[in-house]
C-alpha cells in the first residue's frame, strides 16, 4: 500500500510512501563507513531514525527495505511518507497515543493492544496511554488506523516526527555577509564573485546543534585592544584580567591596541539582531589583555585561564623571530594548560600560524598540544600571506581575495594609508561605523575556536587532544591534492575546518564514550514466601556479548501479593523488561518485580517499583519516579 491516511483532531492526512527513503536505526556496532546499500544521508535524525536513499536499482523500495531489515547492522526499518502536496518527510516514532471510552476496563484496554502486538510504554490517565509497536505489529499508521475502528477506541493518534523550520538561526542584518559562515557564492552588499561552497560549515553545525552554542562554553581571547562597550560584546564579558596592570581592569582606547576586539567577535560575538555574529554567539568572554614574551607573565596567563575556567585560548599572536623561540619553560606552561585545564580534560589552546609568507610557523603554533591555524581564501585556495610548515593543524576561511566582517573597538582609527571608509572597508563602502573588515590568520584562528566551543557544546568530555584530533579527522581537503602527503599538506593543514562534521563527530563520540556505569552488588530483598505467582528478578545491568545481545543474571523469586508499589507498565517483550528492570535498579536501589500473566494465550508483564507497607511510602516512591520521568501509578500488590 503506496497510500495510507492519519485520522486527527485536525482532519485527515493523506500519504504518499516515499520511492527511495527509508527510515533505518543502525546498531552502535557498525562500521564507520556508509553500507553499499545507501547512497546518501538526508537526515541525521527524524523521529529517532536517519532518513537515508536507498539504492533501489532493479527492485522497488517495499523490497529493498525488507531485504536491508535483515542486516545485521540495522536494528529498525521504516517507510518514508509524503503528505499530499507537501514535499516535507514525514516518519512514524513507532508510538501511538490511545485514548479510550470511558468506562473500559485496563484488562479490556490491554486485549486491544494485544491484538496489534503492541507493548505499553506508558499510562496516563485511567483511560489514556502510550503504547509502541513491536516486530509483530503492522506499521504504526496502520495500526492506528485499524485501531480507530474498534469500538473500545476514541482515539488513536500515531506519534510522528518531521523537518521543522529552524528560527534560531541568527537575524543579525550583517549576517548575510558573513561568507565564512556560510559561503553562497555571493556578498549581498559587494558586487565580487565567491566560490561557493568554501567556508566553515558553521551555520549548517548550528542546525546539527540545534542552537547556537552553550552559555557554558568559556572562550579566553588572549591580546590587546578589546573594546568591552562593543555591543557584541560587552554582555558576554566574564572575568577579565589586564597582565600589563595586573588588575581586572582591561586597557582601553590606546589607538595602537585594537586587534583584540576583531579577534574577539570572530570568535563569539553575539546573536543580537544587529551587526556581525561569531562563529559561537552563546560563549562565554574571557578577556585576557597584556601579551607578553615573558615567562613570568607567559605563566601568569596560562594559569590564570585554567584557574578561571576558561574552556578555550585563542591566541593570534607569536613569533616566527628566531631569535625568540620558545624555551623549555614555556613550553612546558603551554603543556601544563593542555592537560590541567577543565578538570583534567585540558585547555584546547588555538595559535595563528602568522601572516609572514614563511615556510615555517609562529613558534608558539610550533606547539605539539596546539592547534595552529592557517588561513584559506574564499575561493579555496591558500592565502598567501599564511605561513606553512609541518605544523599546520587545520586552515579557516579568511581574506586574500575578499575579507570577513568583524567587530570594530571606538577607538580603531583603521589603515592610516586609505582615506575615509576605505580605512576601515576594502571597497569603501560603509557597512557600520562599529563593524570593518578583517582577515589574516588572526582572523582564522578565532573561527576555529569558536568551533571548538560548539564541539564542547555537542560534548562536554571532550579532551583538548580529542577535540584537535577531530578537527584533523573532519577537515576538507581544498587545493592540490598533490600537494597532501599523508593527509597533510604544508599549507592547509589536514585541511579546510568543517564545523558540521565536527559537531556530528562530536555528537557521535557523546553517544559512545558514556556508557552507564554498571551496578555491583544487587540490593537484598525481603526473604520469599511461597506464593502461586511467580514473579522474575534481573539483578544487574546487561552485559554486552559483542553480538548485539545481552545477558543477565536472573533470580527467580516468589514474593507475597501484598502491600504497595508503582507499576510503571505492561509489556509483551520480555527483552524490554529485563533492560527496564536493571535500569530501575540501579537507579533507585529499590526492588523491582515482574509479575506475569496471560492473555489470550500471551503473556504480559507488569513492572513494579517496591513493596511498601503503606499507601504513602509508596507514593513517594512515584514521585521520585516523576521526577526521574517514569509514568507510573500506585498499585495494591494484592491487585497486580
Amino acid at each position: 500500500m503506496d497510500q495510507i491516511s492519519i485520522h486527527s483532531d485536525k482532519g485527515e492526512i493523506k500519504l504518499r510512501k516515499s520511492k527511495a527513503l527509508v527510515g533505518l536505526k543502525m546498531t552502535q556496532s557498525r562500521g564507520l563507513l556508509e553500507p553499499d546499500y545507501i547512497n546518501k544521508e538526508l537526515h541525521q535524525s527524524l523521529g529517532g531514525f536517519k532518513v537515508v536513499e536507498l539504492s533501489i536499482e532493479d527492485t522497488n523500495v517495499n523490497d529493498k527495505l525488507d531485504e536491508v531489515r535483515g542486516r545485521d547492522e540495522v536494528e529498525v526499518g521504516t517507510h518514508v511518507y509524503y503528505p499530499e502536496n507537501s514535499d516535507r518527510p514525514l516518519i512514524a516514532t513507532g508510538e501511538i497515543f490511545i485514548t479510550y471510552h470511558e468506562g473500559v476496563s485496563d484488562e479490556e484496554q490491554m486485549l486491544a493492544l494485544d491484538e496489534y502486538n503492541l507493548e505499553l510504554v506508558e499510562r496516563r490517565e485511567p483511560n489514556v496511554l502510550v503504547a509502541r509497536v513491536t516486530a509483530n505489529s503492522p506499521n504504526p499508521i496502520k495500526t492506528a488506523g485499524l485501531l480507530q475502528e474498534s469500538c473500545l477506541v476514541k482515539n488513536a493518534q500515531p506519534d510522528i516526527d518531521t523537518v521543522l523550520d529552524q528560527y534560531f538561526l541568527p537575524t543579525d542584518n550583517l549576517m548575510g555577509s558573513m561568507w565564512h559562515l556560510q559561503n553562497n557564492g555571493f556578498v549581498p552588499d559587494a558586487n565580487v564573485q565567491l566560490r561557493r561552497g568554501i567556508d566553515a560549515k558553521v551555520v549548517a553545525a548550528w542546525r546539527k546543534l540545534g542552537s547556537l552554542g552553550s552559555p557554558n562554553i568559556n572562550i579566553a581571547v588572549v591580546d590587546n585592544g578589546f573594546d568591552l562597550t562593543h555591543p557584541d560584546l560587552k554582555n558576554k564579558v566574564i572575568k577579565p584580567f589586564d597582565f600589563w596592570n595586573n588588575t581586572p581592569q582591561v586597557l582601553q582606547g590606546d589607538a595602537r591596541y585594537t586587534h583584540g576586539t576583531p579577534c574577539a567577535s570572530v570568535a563569539l560575538a553575539a546573536s543580537n539582531g544587529v551587526g556581525m555574529v561569531g562563529s559561537a554567539p552563546n560563549a562565554r568572554f574571557i578577556p585576557i589583555s597584556g601579551t607578553s614574551f615573558t615567562v613570568r607573565t607567559t605563566e601568569s596567563i596560562f594559569n590564570y585561564c585554567v584557574n578561571n575556567g576558561a574552556d578555550i585560548i585563542s591566541c593570534s599572536w607569536g613569533s616566527t623571530d628566531r631569535n625568540y623561540q620558545l624555551n623549555a619553560e614555556k613550553q612546558q606552561i603551554i603543556a601544563n594548560a593542555a592537560r590541567r585545564g577543565r578538570n583534567g580534560r585540558g585547555c584546547v589552546i588555538l595559535y595563528a600560524v602568522g601572516n609572514d609568507s614563511l615556510n615555517y610557523v609562529n613558534f608558539y603554533a610550533q606547539h605539539p598540544d596546539v592547534i595552529a591555524v592557517g588561513a584559506c581564501t574564499s575561493q579555496g585556495v591558500h592565502a598567501p600571506y599564511s605561513n606553512t610548515g609541518m605544523e599546520v593543524t587545520v586552515c579557516a576561511p579568511s581574506n586574500g581575495d575578499w575579507p570577513i566582517i568583524a567587530a570594530r573597538a571606538w577607538w580603531d582609527q583603521g589603515d592610516p594609508r586609505e582615506q575615509g571608509e576605505r580605512r576601515y572597508w576594502i571597497d569603501g563602502y560603509s557597512r557600520g561605523n562599529q563593524y570593518k573588515h578583517f582577515g589574516g590568520t588572526s582572523s582564522a584562528t578565532p573561527l576555529v575556536a569558536g568551533i571548538c566551543a560548539l564541539m564542547l557544546t555537542a560534548n562536554p568530555d571532550l579532551t583538548a587532544r580529542e577535540v584537535k584530533q577531530i578537527l584533523i579527522q573532519t577537515a576538507d581537503k581544498i587545493g592540490n591534492p598533490g600537494e597532501y602527503i599523508n593527509g597533510h599538506s604544508r599549507k592547509y593543514g589536514y585541511g579546510m575546518v568543517n564545523a558540521e562534521r565536527a559537531v556530528a563527530e562530536a555528537l557521535r563520540r557523546r553517544g559512545i564514550s558514556t556508557p552507564t556505569p554498571m551496578p555491583t552488588n544487587p540490593q537484598p530483598q525481603p526473604n520469599p514466601q511461597p506464593q502461586p505467582r511467580p514473579t522474575t528478578q534481573p539483578q544487574t545491568q546487561p552485559v554486552s556479548s559483542g553480538g548485539g545481545s545481552s545477558v543477565f543474571e536472573v533470580n527467580v523469586n516468589q514474593k507475597p501479593s501484598s502491600g504497595w508499589g508503582v507499576q510503571v507498565g505492561v509489556y509483551s517483550n520480555y527483552d524490554n523488561v529485563l533492560s527496564l528492570v536493571a535500569k530501575l535498579k540501579q537507579q533507585f536501589g529499590q526492588p523491582v518485580f515482574v509479575v506475569v500473566s496471560n492473555q489470550n494465550g500471551r503473556q504480559l508483564y507488569k513492572v513494579v517499583v517496591g513493596a511498601y507497607a503503606n499507601i504513602n511510602e509508596a507514593s513517594i516512591m512515584q514521585s521520585r519516579l516523576a521526577q526521574a520521568g517514569y509514568q507510573g501509578f500506585v498499585k495494591n500488590l494484592a491487585d497486580v
